[in-house]
C-alpha cells in the first residue's frame, strides 16, 4: 500500500508542495541578498532550493548526466545544477535566453555545468513529488502555467521553421533518480513524462484555445531527466516495468496538483 506525506509550507507568501514516500523533508529558510529562499529537499546527493524567482537543483556529486530540452545546455551533458528560472511572459528586447540563464546561474555562484530552462509560470505552482522503491529514489519537480495550452498538431502562431516562441505559460518538469539510466531509458523516460503530463491535462479538462481539442501540453514545455553515470542502471523505463510505473504516477500526480493550484490562482 502506498503511503505518503503531503506538506504545504507557507513562508513569506511562498507555498512549496512536497509529497513522497518513506522520506522526510527538512525544509529550512534563509535570506540571500534580501531574497528569501526555501531548501525544499536536502539529501546526500541532492539539494532543491525554491524562491519566488527560481527553483535550483544542485547535484552534490559530480557523476550525473542530464538529457533535456532546456534552453541552456540542452541535449545530453554532464551537469551539476538544473535551474528553472521565472521570467516575464513578454520580456521585450532582452539578451538571448541562454545568456540570461547563464548569467543568472553565475550570480548564484553555481559551479560546474548548469542546465537551464525558463518559465513565465509562478513559482507558487512548484510541486515536488518523490518515492523510494527498493532503494531507488525517483524525484519529480513541476512548475505549471497554462496560458498557452495547446494540442499537438495545432496551428502554430510562428510560421518560420527557425522562430523561437515566447514564454506565455510553460509546464517544466525535472525528473531525478539516485541510480544510473541507459541513454535509451532516458529517452523512454521523456516519453513517459510527456504521456503522464498529457494524461493529467486530459483528466483536468484543459482545452486548447486554438483547436478546442484537449490540450496535450503548452507551446513552450521543457523536460529534464537526471541520473547517475554509473552503478546500478535502469535499462528500461516503459509501462511494463516498475521504474516506469513509479515515474508516470509521480509526474501525473505532480502535474495534477500544479494544475489545481493554477486554476485556483487564476480565479
Amino acid at each position: 500500500m502506498r503511503t505518503g506525506k503531503n506538506i504545504n509550507f507557507s513562508f513569506m507568501g511562498m507555498q512549496p508542495f512536497v509529497s513522497g514516500v518513506n522520506s522526510t523533508y527538512p525544509m529550512t529558510s534563509a535570506a540571500i541578498n534580501g531574497s528569501f529562499m526555501i531548501i525544499v529537499k536536502q539529501s546526500p546527493w541532492l539539494r532543491v532550493i525554491q524562491t519566488h524567482q527560481y527553483v535550483l537543483v544542485s547535484l552534490l556529486e559530480s557523476d550525473f548526466r542530464v538529457l533535456s530540452s532546456s534552453v541552456l545546455n540542452g541535449g545530453l551533458i554532464h551537469a551539476r545544477h538544473v535551474l528553472n528560472l521565472k521570467v516575464p511572459a513578454d520580456p521585450g528586447e532582452l539578451e538571448a535566453p541562454a545568456i540570461t540563464l547563464q548569467n543568472y546561474a553565475d550570480s548564484l555562484e553555481c559551479t560546474g555545468e548548469v542546465v537551464g530552462m525558463m518559465t513565465a509560470a509562478s513559482m507558487d505552482s512548484f510541486r515536488l513529488y518523490e518515492e523510494t522503491v527498493q532503494g531507488v529514489e525517483v524525484v519529480v519537480l513541476v512548475t505549471c502555467g497554462l496560458n498557452n495550452a495547446r494540442c499537438v498538431g495545432d496551428h502554430a502562431e510562428y510560421r518560420s521553421m527557425l522562430t523561437e516562441p515566447g514564454l506565455a505559460g510553460t509546464i517544466n518538469i525535472i525528473m531525478l533518480t539516485s541510480v544510473a539510466m541507459s541513454d535509451a531509458a532516458k529517452v523512454e523516460a521523456v516519453q513517459m513524462i510527456t504521456e503522464a503530463k498529457s494524461a493529467a491535462l486530459f483528466e483536468a479538462g484543459i482545452v486548447s484555445p486554438v483547436s478546442q481539442r484537449m490540450a496535450t501540453g503548452t507551446g513552450t514545455d521543457a523536460v529534464a531527466v537526471v541520473s547517475r553515470v554509473s552503478g546500478q542502471t535502469v535499462a528500461y523505463c516503459g509501462k511494463h516495468v516498475l521504474f516506469g510505473e513509479v515515474l508516470g504516477r509521480l509526474v501525473f500526480d505532480a502535474v495534477t496538483d500544479s494544475i489545481a493550484w493554477y486554476r485556483q490562482g487564476s480565479t
